[in-house]
């Protein structure tokens, strides 16, 4: 009796055994299953910062892109904004350069006044230089100067040096005539002096 029941309990230690041995196959399996889903979440994690990285570069490659066109926007306008400012301040430019040879005939006119002042010519001229005066004085007043350059350095930015001739008693580079008039228009040169200049 005591054999057989000996050998019955055996036999359940055996079962639970074996039952054991299964529950810790079946708890690895799980375990296994559960590893492998880990193991994709961190390749998708892996694949997911690489993307979310990327996608951080774009963004910020955008926002300096947007940052420059606003700065190249900003620029542009300002330089139009100033391109307008300057049309209108030298507004009527043309007209003025159009009139200043008309200047220069009134004047060429005028110099051909003798010491004579009773007779012909010079009663004649004297109505030229009235509307020289009148048109010269209406040109001052819109800022349009003619350029003091007499006697004075050559300067390039000024003048044209049409003629060179050495000057006793005068330095080299110094304007001893001026053939044609330089004038400016609000500070800009509309019309370069036609000079000659000293040897």
């Amino acid at each position: 009796m005591q054999d057989k029941e000996k050998k019955e309990e055996k036999k359940v230690q055996e079962q639970h055994q074996e039952k054991h041995q299964e529950v810790k196959k079946e708890e690895k399996k799980v375990e296994q299953k559960n590893n492998k889903p880990d193991e994709k979440k961190g390749f998708f994690k892996k694949k997911e910062d690489e993307e979310k990285k990327k996608l951080e570069n774009e963004i910020a490659s955008l926002k300096d892109k947007n940052l420059r066109i606003q700065a190249e926007m900003q620029n542009m306008r300002r330089r139009m904004e100033e391109e307008k400012a300057n049309l209108l301040r030298y507004e009527g430019e043309d007209l003025i350069i159009k009139l200043l040879p008309t200047l220069d005939n009134f004047e060429r006119a005028i110099k051909m006044d003798d010491a004579n002042l009773e007779d012909e010519i010079s009663k004649f001229l004297e109505g030229f230089k009235m509307i020289y005066g009148n048109l010269s004085s209406t040109l001052q007043g819109f800022e349009v100067l003619a350029m003091d350059i007499l006697n004075k350095p050559f300067d390039p930015e000024l003048m044209d040096a049409v003629l060179v001739e050495e000057v006793d008693g005068v330095e080299p580079n110094i304007v001893v005539d001026v053939l044609q008039k330089g004038y400016t228009y609000k500070g800009k040169v509309i019309r370069h002096a036609m000079v000659k200049v000293s040897k």
